[in-house]
This record gives C-alpha cells, structure tokens and sequence, in this order.
C-alpha cells in the first residue's frame, strides 16, 4: 500500500472508545479501494465492533461481497451509522445493534436479532475489543481487569454459544486476536492476556465444532491505525505507532479486510484452528 501514512504521526488523544472523524491521519477502511466479486453471496454475518476500525473495514468488504449485517457496537452512534451507510450503498441490509457485549443477555440479543431481522447466521465475526495502558501492575483496578476479559474473552464464549445453535455446515467464526497472543507489551498487560485467550478458545472451539463442519479462526493483527489508538495510548505513543514494524508503518483497516474475507468464504473450507497473522513483517510464531 504504497500511499499508506508512516510515522510521526500527529501527537493526539481522545477519550474512550475513540471517534473515526477525530483522528489525524483518517483511517482508510477501503472506502474508495475494495472491490467485491461474490464470494459471500447471499451470507448473513454478524461483526461484533463493526462501527469502526477493522470492523468497519470487514462491513464494507463483506457487504461488498455480497452478505447482509449485523453490526453490533457500545455507543458510538456517529460510526455506526456511516458504517451503515457504506453497506446499504453496496446494496445489502445492515442492522445496527448498540450495547454492551459484557453483558450475556444483551450477546443473546444481537443473536435473536440477526436470526429475526437477517434470516440466518452464516459468519459471526467476534471482533469488539477493550484495551488500556499502564505502566505498573498496580495501576490495573480490579474493574479494569475484569471489563478487559469481559468484553474481550467472556462476550466471545456468550456470543458463540448462542449463535452455533443457528449455524449451519460451512458456516464461518473468526475472532479477532493480536500480535500480542504472541509478543505481549508489557504495557497492555489485561489486553496482551485476553488476546492470548482468545487464540485458544479458537484452536480448541475449533476442533469442539469440527463434527458440525462449522470453521473456527482467528486473525492476528500487529499495530492497525483504530480509535482505540488515540484513546488508549498517551499522545508520545500514538506519534510513533507503528514505527517498530519491518514495514516501518501501522496496517490501515483496509489491509485487515482480506483475511476475514478469506477466512468467511467457501474457499477457505479446508482451514479451520488458524491464525492468521497480519503484523507488518513481526514474526508470529
């Protein structure tokens, strides 16, 4: 992606969850640059954090592949609403679902309305996510660790265990792990912890959903140009982010969007238990 920004950027911070709008540079979701070509034809996909960053990224390719949403989000209105706009523009339904994930019954919700509204689930995308940083163990509240794997690991079992039920065979879920299941930072030490989780709830989920041919995988992204960029990070952090990959830069959204498209799609039949990491040239083991 050769027009990609690169570090510096500007020093800048904004509170939780974060604003797509406020930030500078604005991320590029594949507005402009992704084409469909029908490989989610006539899907039914719910994306949990799909308002904004990767999630918005993954509305737009999945839409333009040819699935109807389900967009699930906390409260930001503004965000939701123009990822609405981007799908309905490519032609497919999208139903907005606002609340919090960390609460079982609401992730029961999001499920009954996407087999109401939508018809079916065929890709549940769990991808909503809570980080924050800090400098010594003894700065993390016993409430901070606990929203961290609520909304990071808890809503992920909530979410799948209804949701298989509706699943068919050949039916797809992808949840959203990090570089940080691999190469924890010392400074997201709740979030480095859930994502571990995350990865092997998928490698096993995985084989626990195998016999009912539903696939389970999950994608590792290195540093992604968010919302929760500027909002969890202090302004120094947020002005070289990015910079200690091998490409010497953070992924746009946009570059997040193939893999679960992959992943979604009947051509991946065969993958199921994978990560698959998309970190910039930071190995991955």
């Amino acid at each position: 992606m050769a027009d990609a920004p690169t570090p510096p950027q500007p020093e800048q911070q904004q509170p939780m969850p974060g604003s797509t709008e406020a930030m500078d540079p604005r991320p590029d979701h594949g507005e402009t640059s992704y084409k469909g070509s029908g490989k989610l034809e006539g899907k039914k996909a719910i994306i949990t954090g799909g308002d904004s960053g990767i999630g918005r990224a993954v509305a737009i390719a999945f839409a333009r592949e040819g699935a109807d949403l389900l967009i699930a989000y906390l409260d930001e209105e503004e965000d939701a609403r123009e990822t609405r706009r981007l799908v309905e523009e490519a032609g497919r339904k999208a139903v907005l679902v606002a609340g919090d994930v960390r609460d079982a019954a609401h992730c029961r919700s999001i499920i009954d309305r996407a087999v109401t509204e939508l018809g079916g689930i065929d890709i549940l995308v769990n991808n909503a996510a809570h980080q924050a940083s800090f400098e010594d163990i003894g700065d993390i509240s016993d409430e901070e660790w606990e929203a961290t794997f609520a909304t990071n690991i808890h809503a992920m079992f909530y979410l799948t265990k209804a949701a298989v039920p509706h699943m068919k065979e050949g039916a797809s879920i992808i949840n959203t792990t990090s570089i940080n299941a691999d190469q924890p930072s010392e400074h997201l030490l709740a979030y480095a912890t859930t994502k571990g989780a995350i990865q092997n709830f998928t490698m096993g989920l995985a084989q626990m959903l195998a016999e009912k041919k539903i696939r389970v995988n999950c994608v590792a992204p290195g540093p992604v140009w968010t919302p929760l960029i500027p909002s969890t990070m202090p302004p120094k952090a947020v002005k070289s982010f990015g910079q200690n990959t091998p490409l010497g830069r953070a992924a746009q959204p946009r570059e997040l969007a193939p893999p679960y498209v992959m992943l979604a799609s009947d051509e991946a039949s065969y993958i199921t238990g994978a990560t698959v990491p998309v970190t910039g040239g930071r190995p991955f083991i």
